[in-house]
């Protein structure tokens, strides 16, 4: 009985090795019945749900390997590049340039099975038809060969073909909608072909080739003065409806939650006089240093760091409101200063953050202010760059005026504007007319949880640490 019961083991135990190794060799040469992945457009934060497809980097048929870049979207906030998950070759696009892809949704189909052992056997194929692929003869123009139908359709879209044929700011893209141009028929002088203002311009003025090249000098002049404006216009006008962009649509919803708060408005006048001779000594030293990142700084680093340090002695101007639980609404009281600036940007209004203005040197202020007005200008602020702001200032002087009622956002209780500085006659303690530099601020809160005595002793010693810079650098660690 021993041996049977020891025969039986070493029996069961061949069986399922041998059993192992053909499960082995099937998973080896067997393609998997799903072999095409939706590639889905993740969450990009801030409770985005919709974004618009700006341009391309892939088309189907393009083999691709983790982190390379799919597709470039723009949000309501900043442009994002979209890099790829998976190992794979491109199926199919769900969007066209210029389309807004709803986040969750499939961007792409991704075939991550195409790079399958040569011996595999042709019978192990996937429960997945691929897509039909039209020959080349047959989609070439007027029965071209594949190699001239390329090159016609190259001489079509202005020699801009390939990845960057599209290319263009968020807020050129939107110049070329509003003037229902074709973005492929405008040759790009730009970095890597990308499409500018000035492009788009001189594409509206130019007169197309066909009319130069046969038209005669005299028929040029004609042709020339008939695309000139006219100062009388018969024609009646008509109204133009247009879609808000991104940003204005998140500025729409934005604004309409922030007037459901009770806002009251604090307004005063800084004598900055000092700060200004301040800013000038820096100025002068630091054109002589060798710092690569900040070689100017303006008043907006000192105003920054003003409101930080009167931040914690005035906590309450940092906090939140949480309406979690609208019976019982609550204070976060928020530690870190992340001090978002208001910036006028090509693609609209935008306020990124300073993160930890508290722990940070004016200097170190003024390079990642720079840092951020750069990506700003250049439509290439982050997510990151964008979240967790705790209190916002608006330097509309910047612009011109001296006085703005700014809004509060349902994240913050607090909001300083900053108006234009300006030169002054005044009197001094011997009555004497000097010049004097003002600036005034402009404080918006919410009244739900900020009372106007402590608004007005904030704002108040803001404005002493910008009158009073020495006073302000003894606070600095």
């Amino acid at each position: 009985m021993w041996r049977r019961s020891l025969l039986s083991r070493v029996g069961s135990t061949s069986r399922m090795a041998w059993r192992a190794d053909l499960q082995r060799a099937h998973l080896h040469y067997s393609r998997p019945a799903f072999v095409v992945k939706p590639f889905l457009l993740a969450d990009i934060g801030e409770g985005i749900r919709e974004c618009e497809i700006i341009q391309w980097f892939v088309q189907p048929g393009a083999k691709v390997e983790q982190f390379d870049n799919i597709c470039e979207v723009q949000s309501d906030k900043a442009s994002v590049e979209i890099s790829s998950r998976y190992d794979g070759v491109i199926k199919k696009l769900y969007y066209e340039a210029g389309d807004m892809a709803i986040v969750g949704k499939p961007l792409v189909d991704i075939d991550m099975n195409d790079d399958l052992p040569e011996d595999a056997p042709e019978s192990a194929t996937s429960d997945v038809a691929p897509d039909p692929v039209p020959a080349p003869a047959a989609s070439s123009p007027a029965g071209l060969p594949a190699e001239d139908a390329v090159a016609a359709v190259a001489k079509f879209n202005g020699g801009n073909s390939g990845k960057y044929r599209t290319l263009a700011t968020p807020a050129v893209r939107r110049i070329i909608k509003e003037r229902g141009l074709d973005i492929t028929k405008i040759n790009g002088t730009g970095k890597d072909g990308r499409v500018l203002k000035e492009d788009v311009e001189r594409y509206v003025e130019e007169p197309t080739e066909s009319s130069t090249s046969t038209s005669s000098p005299s028929s040029s002049s004609s042709s020339a003065s008939a695309t000139r404006p006219r100062t009388t216009q018969t024609t009646s006008l008509e109204e133009q409806t247009v879609p808000l962009t991104p940003i204005q649509s998140m500025m729409f919803k934005t604004m309409t939650r922030s007037l459901s708060i009770p806002h009251f408005l604090y307004a005063d006048e800084a004598a900055i006089d000092r700060l200004v001779a301040l800013r000038h000594t820096i100025n002068k030293n630091l054109a002589k240093s060798d710092d690569p990142l900040v070689k100017k700084i303006s008043y907006m680093p000192f105003f920054l760091k003003a409101v930080s340090v009167a931040l914690e002695e005035y906590p309450l101007i940092n906090c939140r409101v949480d309406l979690t639980d609208e019976a019982k609404p609550k204070l976060v009281m928020r530690p870190q200063h992340n001090i978002g600036i208001a910036m006028d940007t090509p693609t609209g209004l935008l306020v990124p953050n300073i993160k930890n203005v508290q722990q940070l040197s004016i200097l170190e202020i003024a390079s990642e202010l720079g840092r951020l007005q750069a990506a700003g200008s250049a439509g290439k602020l982050s997510a990151a760059d964008l979240k967790g702001g705790t209190i916002t200032l608006s330097n509309i002087g910047n612009v011109g005026g001296t006085y703005v009622a700014p809004v509060v956002v349902t994240s913050e209780v607090a909001i300083m504007g900053i108006g234009r500085s300006k030169v002054v006659p005044a009197f001094d303690e011997n009555m004497n007319v000097v010049p004097k530099t003002v600036v005034n601020f402009s404080w918006s809160a919410d009244h739900r949880v900020v009372d106007g005595s402590t608004m007005a002793r904030m704002a108040s010693l803001v404005k002493r640490y910008c009158e009073e810079p020495e006073l302000l650098i003894s606070k600095l660690r």
